[in-house]
């Protein structure tokens, strides 16, 4: 079925506490709004419909494809590796991507359905589960952002170490904030453009690697013989002989995984601010799948192949912080390559921090919205900039610079151990949303017809999301306690990974008791699904799509096998 949209138009409801009301539009402009106040969108400020979705498909297609493939992939990876073996690594990512691709479908459903919601998903945490959990998700996810961004300013620093120790890290950090600041205040755009070009060197590069992987692993590379699954035979595909630590190294792994997962939503929340979401959003998720299956499985895959577990070199293994990236140890026999793919890890990195502070200043202003609508912290300026939250990322992104200090190490780990699982909190809220969205639609007798964007995993994978992302929570709780190759609990080794979960306790407790409210979760019946909504005639966009497709096919053969593979 043709996912395509464009230069059309849609019957819309607009749907209002008030009235409910019938038009047309062109899909280039806005869609017709229900309770909104426009100028509380982050990017549509000004009526002028080119200027109010300014974020084209073209970038959400590579943002979906290379966004947050940076430290958690191309670097930590190296980590779990070291830990677990590479059998458990595999087996991590096909669990944690099942989930991922059943939670994008889900939050894709509800983003085009509250498509005109400033803080995109972000808010309808507080209408369709509780105000309590909605508190103290954003506010856990928001700090992790805001600490994502001078932690990868600083590895990206340490990657410079590749070439030269010489200069101290804090000049390579101070370029790289002013980069960051500089791409961010231009606007959603300058972000866009700057994941745009960022991501496309990615894919090239992966695809690079790869090829380069299969040619090393069959011998074809100077001083090196035939490799084959010569690793995956010794020292073999788990780090201990132990059933207990084999399964408690795949436990590890789950978290590395969602870890670097963290940023599939950031194409979600562009969804906000792009001409035509539906289309843009059902694209997004094809270029998801070439991400799940092209470059982390491609990338787990061959260096499983290349790196042995037991390379001194992976990170935390005792050796040098500039070759902890097991591509980079992968292709070490070769002269250019590896400065060229660290070249690449290191654009990937500040890819990352760009995507960290992007969000960050989104997740701030919903956060302030919803909770505390100062207006000093709400005010989004002429160009759609929330400023004085870009301001606040700005100056706590100032903390990279303790990244050539003498404490940076134990500095990073606990400012790491505040977020290290607000992924997982934020991705268990988007799927509670669609169970109690789809939920209050049922016992309020709403079809689904309703919705231009139904998530072909239904209901049901958002139950798979909440199961596995719960028993990852239990898992980490365990390797926390008693971390690897120990069976007596780590009191810091508790605290560093599992602070996060016990800061959203404190969040959510607190709320509950500043507020005097004993609610759990809003009764279904209470939800109020209508409002901020907007109603799409499903049958309608279903039969246009049904004509553009008819429309494909009649078309020249390469544009066929374009619209087959993007």
């Amino acid at each position: 079925m043709n996912d395509n949209l464009s230069n059309g138009e849609l019957n819309v409801i607009s749907t209002d506490m008030t009235n409910k009301s019938s038009t047309s539009i062109k899909e280039s402009s806005l869609l017709v709004k229900g309770n909104y106040d426009e100028e509380l969108d982050l990017e549509s400020s000004t009526s002028n419909s080119s200027q109010a979705r300014p974020i084209k498909p073209r970038h959400l297609f590579l943002v979906s494809i290379g966004t947050g493939v940076g430290t958690g992939m191309l670097v930590s990876t190296g980590s779990a590796l070291r830990q677990a073996g590479p059998a458990n690594l595999i087996i991590a990512y096909i669990l944690v991507s099942s989930f991922i691709f059943t939670t994008y479908n889900s939050i894709s459903e509800l983003a085009v359905v509250y498509r005109n919601l400033s803080g995109s998903y972000n808010d309808m945490f507080r209408f369709l589960i509780d105000p309590g959990f909605a508190f103290a998700t954003v506010f856990v996810y928001a700090l992790n952002y805001i600490c994502i961004m001078p932690l990868e300013l600083v590895t990206s620093s340490l990657l410079i170490r590749f070439w030269t120790t010489k200069v101290n890290a804090d000049i390579f950090v101070m370029c790289f904030y002013v980069l960051i600041n500089a791409v961010n205040f231009i606007g959603s755009i300058g972000f866009a453009e700057f994941e745009f070009f960022v991501s496309a060197l990615k894919l090239v590069a992966v695809i690079s690697f790869m090829i380069f992987g299969v040619v090393k692993d069959v011998g074809g590379t100077p001083g090196q013989g035939y490799i084959g699954g010569k690793y995956w035979r010794e020292p073999g595909p788990f780090s201990s002989k132990s059933s207990i630590e084999r399964f408690k190294g795949l436990c590890v792994c789950f978290v590395f995984a969602c870890f670097s997962y963290g940023g599939f939503e950031v194409s979600v929340m562009l969804s906000s601010v792009v001409k035509n979401p539906v289309y843009a959003l059902k694209k997004a998720r094809k270029m998801l799948l070439y991400r799940i299956f092209v470059i982390y499985f491609g990338i787990i895959i061959f260096i499983g192949l290349l790196v042995p577990y037991t390379n001194e070199r992976l990170l935390g293994g005792g050796s040098s912080e500039s070759d902890a990236s097991p591509l980079i140890i992968a292709v070490s026999n070769v002269n250019v390559y590896p400065h060229i793919l660290n070249a690449v890890i290191l654009l990937s990195v500040l890819s990352v921090a760009n995507c960290a502070y992007y969000s960050s200043a989104r997740i701030l202003h919903s956060l302030f919205e919803q909770f505390y609508p100062h207006p000093v912290l709400t005010k989004v300026d002429k160009k759609g900039r929330a400023v004085s939250c870009m301001l606040i990322t700005s100056v706590f992104g100032l903390i990279s610079f303790f990244a050539a200090a003498s404490f940076r190490v134990d500095f990073f780990n606990w400012l790491l151990a505040l977020s290290g699982l607000a992924v997982l909190f934020i991705f268990l809220g988007f799927n509670m949303a669609h169970i109690r969205f789809r939920g209050a639609m049922r016992v309020q007798n709403r079809s689904l017809n309703e919705l231009a964007f139904i998530s072909p995993t239904g209901v049901w994978g958002s139950y798979w999301g909440v199961f596995m992302i719960v028993m990852i929570f239990i898992a980490q709780f365990w390797v926390a306690l008693t971390p690897m190759g120990t069976h007596t609990p780590n009191t810091q080794s508790f605290f560093q990974n599992y602070l996060c979960a016990i800061l959203w306790i404190i969040c959510y407790l607190g709320y509950k008791i500043f507020n005097r409210d004993s609610q759990i979760l809003i009764p279904l019946e209470k939800i109020d699904i209508d409002k901020n909504r907007t109603i799409f005639n499903h049958e309608e966009l279903m039969q246009k799509e049904r004509e553009d497709y008819e429309m494909i096919k009649k078309g020249r053969f390469w544009r066929r096998i374009l619209y087959f593979f993007c």
